[in-house]
């Protein structure tokens, strides 16, 4: 594909990922840029009026969000072109009784959101954002989002004087061990938590007057920017790779797309801990929003028998230090294009039809594509891809771009493999998407 200026596209891609430390600031900076592309934000509890051709988003729990572009006949019953994603990423989030204070210093206890690399947590300058909810003087709730944006907080490591096994045997008891740090109290003085959550809406939203913090979910992160590394510039080096990366690619092939054709975009919250919720791919969310597009009956089942899924979601490169973990002919190097993901067990979605219409598609653009299978004997993890065909009953194929240090807290991938996947996801959106018959 031509015209792709790849020095904007990453700088904006670095934007996104640094801008969006929760799934709730993801969310929100995946609507504003549909809305400044031409998307209109429908509501879940108000009924929907849909033009042919039309341009459209709906938010669930500020967490997830679709977007679609209407077929220009419904009564066609054509293909709708899919995409899938996830907004969250493992990470310590804050307790509700958070307040811990021992040896003259203030902490906040966390819990482990999904399967936490927790080693590289350690002597990061971390910030703290997400949703809070509070009562004003008038005692009326209201939500908001907040974001420290500054760095407030660290796990110190223990010095290695006082752990000399500290390279071979420590472990991490993340009740005890994690904790973060966020300044120093003087004896008898009392902290309380939601009072500092108060402070911090009213600093960022000078018009707001909160009588009380009732409650919240936030997440600690690191404040490191995301940024492009290596000796020859190749690499992409941030939080949250897994998988904001997928949902900006979805995103941007969405809406540069030339709505020939019908289409639409699904990021879920929850992945990282199963998908079932009212937000989650394993929940009533991206049904329901084909439902209103299509309706309940035959039109959306036979749209869906010709339709597919792309599940896009990252893969583990081969580790150059570890490469005994990988199958020896199914290690997708970094740099090499997107990989098409499978496991005969279903952890991943992908069946024969489906990987050959993505290789065909990947051939017809002249972009490389690789395959991840796990070794025999280790076990798969999984992705929406499986959850949502089980939900839909759609055609679907598990993708993604190879990365490094998967679930750290800060992770690795190619800049060539961000623009690959990008380039094939805009050519399917645009596709005739002829499965095989």
């Amino acid at each position: 594909m031509s015209g792709l200026k790849t020095e904007s596209f990453i700088s904006e891609l670095k934007t996104f990922l640094s801008s969006s430390p929760t799934p709730y600031h993801a969310v929100e900076n995946v609507a504003e840029i549909l809305s400044s592309q031409g998307f209109k934000q429908l509501s879940e509890n108000e009924a929907w009026s849909l033009e042919a051709g039309g341009r459209y988003f709906v938010i669930r729990n500020g967490s997830t969000i679709a977007a679609f572009i209407t077929p220009q006949d419904k009564s066609s019953g054509a293909a709708i072109r899919m995409a899938g994603a996830h907004t969250d990423s493992p990470c310590l989030k804050v307790k509700p009784h958070a307040e811990i204070k021992r040896h003259g210093y203030f902490q906040v206890g966390v819990d482990l959101y999904g399967g936490v690399l927790l080693n590289p947590w350690y002597d990061r300058d971390l910030s703290l954002a997400g949703r809070v909810v509070y009562r004003d003087k008038q005692r009326k709730l209201h939500k908001v989002l907040i974001d420290f944006k500054r760095a407030i907080a660290t796990i110190p490591s223990l010095a290695i004087h006082l752990d000399r096994e500290a390279n071979s045997k420590r472990s991490i008891n993340p009740q005890t061990d994690l904790p973060p740090v966020l300044m120093r109290v003087g004896e008898g003085e009392e902290v309380s938590f939601r009072s500092l959550l108060s402070a911090q809406i009213e600093k960022q939203y000078p018009d707001l007057k909160v009588d009380q913090v009732l409650d919240y979910e936030l997440s600690f992160y690191d404040t490191q920017a995301a940024e492009v590394i290596g000796l020859q510039s190749e690499f992409l080096a941030s939080a949250r790779l897994d998988n904001l990366l997928s949902c900006y690619i979805c995103l941007q092939a969405l809406i540069t797309s030339d709505g020939s054709q019908p289409a639409l975009i699904v990021f879920n919250d929850h992945e990282e801990v199963g998908s079932l919720s009212a937000e989650g791919a394993q929940g009533p969310f991206l049904r329901s929003v084909l439902e209103r597009i299509y309706g309940q009956g035959e039109v959306l089942t036979s749209v869906l028998s010709k339709s597919l899924m792309i599940s896009a979601d990252n893969a583990h490169g081969i580790h150059p230090n570890f490469p005994g973990k990988h199958d020896e002919k199914h290690g997708p190097l970094m740099g090499e294009g997107p990989v098409i993901k499978v496991n005969v067990n279903q952890r991943y979605a992908t069946s024969s039809e489906t990987s050959s219409y993505f290789k065909h598609l990947c051939d017809l653009n002249q972009l490389p594509c690789q395959y991840f299978t796990v070794r025999s004997d280790m076990a798969c993890g999984s992705t929406i891809g499986p959850l949502t065909a089980g939900e839909i009953g759609v055609r679907t194929i598990d993708v993604g771009v190879p990365q490094f240090a998967m679930h750290s807290i800060r992770e690795l991938a190619s800049v060539s493999d961000v623009v690959s996947l990008y380039r094939v996801l805009k050519a399917y959106f645009v596709d005739a998407l002829q499965l095989p018959e």
